[in-house]
């Protein structure tokens, strides 16, 4: 238990600075410009760093490649399954004009519904989540 504990709580804060990172550029209108969405990558990396920097300091004796990217996989699949739930809770209920403005800037229009837009934020952060624990990983190898 105490192994799987480490990468929910980092999954937990770096969903939370997601978070903040989202509501802070909804605050300046610019959370419809997906640009800003490339920071969301750093801070997953950074999140899944420390979580496989922290393991790594826990127990450096049975520390290995394969644990690590364990940690970082479950550090990342947590942040990015409650960034994507905040997502869906934002553009259902909080500002429903947000999916539309978002769609307009993307592609001038383009019509999608929410359930497709929600599995693509996933399937981003899913992505990101793997190829930053792989990168995160070259500094981690022995």
């Amino acid at each position: 238990m105490k192994r799987i504990s480490l990468p929910i709580r980092f999954g937990l804060v770096t969903s939370a600075v997601l978070i903040a990172y989202f509501l802070i550029l909804a605050l300046f209108h610019m959370n419809t410009n997906p640009v800003y969405s490339f920071f969301n990558a750093v801070i997953t990396a950074f999140g899944i760093y420390e979580a496989v920097r922290l393991s790594k300091l826990q127990s450096p004796d049975s520390f290995s490649y394969g644990n690590g990217f364990k940690t970082g996989v479950i550090t990342g699949f947590v942040a990015a399954i409650l960034f994507t739930f905040f997502f869906l809770f934002y553009a259902t209920e909080v500002n429903n004009s947000f999916l539309p403005e978002m769609l307009e800037v993307i592609h001038g229009g383009f019509n999608a519904d929410i359930g497709m837009v929600t599995f693509v934020v996933l399937i981003m952060g899913l992505a990101t989540t793997v190829i930053a624990t792989l990168t995160v990983m070259q500094m981690f190898k022995k």
